[in-house]
């Protein structure tokens, strides 16, 4: 089974570029011109055990907006495809990691229905180079392209970069769990509809 995908997005925003292998060793190639951000890219693959690639040519000279939340689409297309049927996956997973102080929550179902409940509460405006308010753009415009309901939430913290990463941790966490292949179910697409 061969659960990679490319993806290649332009608009007068951004351009962007987005190479995944679902079962990788989390080894990863990002660029999108935002130091934190790609940090934070770079988690999911560690820890979601996927090979990632991102590059990215956005206009920062506006703001981040843009670029990350087109990112967002671009990884959550590449995702839908890599998956294809969904035959096989676990699809459900979950996560809590802690950073220090900071202990974040992802729950993810491949459902085929979009949805992203977001409980975080970031104590600073920006994170490095990243305004605070743009990781929940990146996992919305994921969630949507990816048709993964998706919960996430900083259940405490303090320093707004640990409780960042301590998101981006356990959703790679949990994206790890959820796209695993079934050894017992391997042929069967887990839902009761028979498709997702």
């Amino acid at each position: 089974m061969n659960r990679t995908a490319e993806v290649s997005r332009r608009t007068n925003e951004t351009s962007i570029f987005v190479g995944i292998n679902l079962d990788g060793t989390g080894k990863s190639q990002i660029n999108t011109g935002i130091g934190f951000f790609d940090h934070m890219l770079d988690q999911i693959a560690r820890h979601g055990l996927i090979d990632l690639t991102v590059t990215c040519e956005g206009d920062l000279y506006v703001d981040g907006h843009h670029s990350v939340e087109d990112v967002g689409i671009a990884l959550g297309q590449a995702l839908a495809i890599a998956l294809g049927s969904k035959k096989g996956i676990i699809r459900y997973g979950h996560s809590y990691v802690p950073l220090d102080e900071a202990l974040s929550r992802t729950v993810i179902d491949f459902s085929g229905r979009p949805y992203l409940s977001w409980d975080v509460a970031f104590t600073a405006p920006m994170i490095g180079q990243l305004d605070s308010q743009l990781p929940r753009e990146f996992f919305l415009a994921l969630s949507n392209n990816a048709l993964m309901t998706l919960h996430i939430d900083n259940l405490k913290g303090i320093n707004a970069h640990h409780q960042c990463e301590s998101v981006f941790k356990s959703f790679g966490r949990a994206l790890r769990m959820a796209v695993a292949i079934d050894e017992r179910n391997k042929d069967v697409v887990p839902s009761t509809k028979g498709v997702l």
